[in-house]
């Protein structure tokens, strides 16, 4: 694996664990947001990753020491919204209350949210740590070229 690859793969990890980490912090934002362009409660939201691969004709030359412009590590592949239910909170006095005095709040759990932002944050640390050693092993290599 050469250099720049590890470097690349790295990169896909920080751009994909920003994004999560923006997710989670547009879900904490609208924890308390019962009213929406679409009408309903805020619906909680999540990033789908997935493994980047190489091109078409990297299963032919696997076994070779010849590797065409690989694309490893990792991408967002989209944003889900939660099928879960609404929570269901008794506050007659709320103007989005129903005739029961029930609103719909969105799905939003801080606790999942705030364990989501640490294991997010766990991986861009991850992926900072593996970038600076690659780059510190690029710099001892040139050091012994002198």
């Amino acid at each position: 694996m050469s250099l720049f690859n590890t470097m690349n793969i790295s990169a896909s990890g920080l751009t994909a664990q920003r994004l999560r980490l923006d997710i989670i912090s547009e879900n904490i934002a609208n924890i308390n947001t019962t009213r929406t362009l679409n009408g309903g409660p805020y619906r909680r939201k999540d990033v789908v990753l997935a493994a980047r691969t190489g091109n078409a004709f990297d299963n032919f030359f696997k076994n070779s020491l010849v590797r065409i412009n690989q694309q490893k590590g990792v991408k967002a592949v989209k944003i889900v919204e939660d099928p879960s239910p609404f929570i269901e909170v008794y506050n007659p006095s709320h103007p989005d209350a129903d005739e029961n005095g029930i609103v719909k709040m969105p799905n939003v759990e801080i606790v999942q949210e705030m364990v989501n932002m640490i294991s997010a944050s766990r991986a861009y640390e991850a992926n900072i740590t593996a970038l600076n050693n690659t780059k510190s092993m690029a710099l001892k290599a040139l050091e012994i070229g002198r």
